[in-house]
């Protein structure tokens, strides 16, 4: 009966949660004390622990109820039950998106679409490189380091563009950024 239970307070849990983690906390406060699983002061505590533990603070309080309920299959009911909406609810997202992706419509959008998040993409970057090279506590001093750093990671994309015929992944501009910015600052 536990298990059953476990799996249906989760479950409203994941259903009707929305605002994110902090605005499922009154939920999930609501659906532990009325089974009784824990008390209050238990429950405070485990949400400073969620919140300082990595994942998301449904699913770490889901799991550590489940568990001190019914132990490790307790532990497991309580979180799939939490995250089987949303698991079903992006299904869905994605069934539907697949088939309006074929739309003729919906591609000459989406190519329309293109050009601007790149444009806005690109004016963050430059808003952001602008702010990290210009000090605003010095007086609008020159921050060189910055602006080397920006100038070698333009280099390295473009030129590995020209080279490669195909850009760097992101994730490898992150990892040269990092290498250049503990070259240039310290570690």
């Amino acid at each position: 009966m536990i298990y059953l239970d476990l799996f249906l307070g989760f479950l409203k849990v994941g259903c009707f949660a929305f605002g994110g983690a902090y605005g499922a906390i009154p939920l999930i406060r609501d659906v532990v004390l009325s089974y009784g699983w824990l008390s209050d002061e238990m429950l405070t505590y485990m949400i400073a622990v969620s919140e300082s533990t990595p994942g998301p603070i449904m699913v770490n309080l889901a799991t550590y109820v489940g568990s001190s309920q019914a132990g490790l299959p307790g532990s497991a009911i309580a979180t799939l039950a939490v995250v089987l909406p949303s698991f079903i609810i992006i299904l869905l997202v994605m069934a539907l998106l697949k088939t309006a992706l074929k739309n003729r419509y919906v591609q000459a959008i989406l190519r329309g679409l293109k050009p601007c998040i790149i444009g806005i993409i690109l004016a963050t970057g430059c808003f952001m490189i602008m702010n990290n090279c210009i000090s605003i506590t010095t007086g609008a001093a020159l921050n060189g380091r910055a602006l080397v750093i920006s100038l070698i990671l333009a280099l390295v994309y473009f030129g590995s563009r020209k080279v490669l015929k195909k850009g760097l992944s992101p994730i490898m501009l992150i990892v040269i950024s990092a290498c250049l910015g503990m070259a240039m600052y310290g570690v």
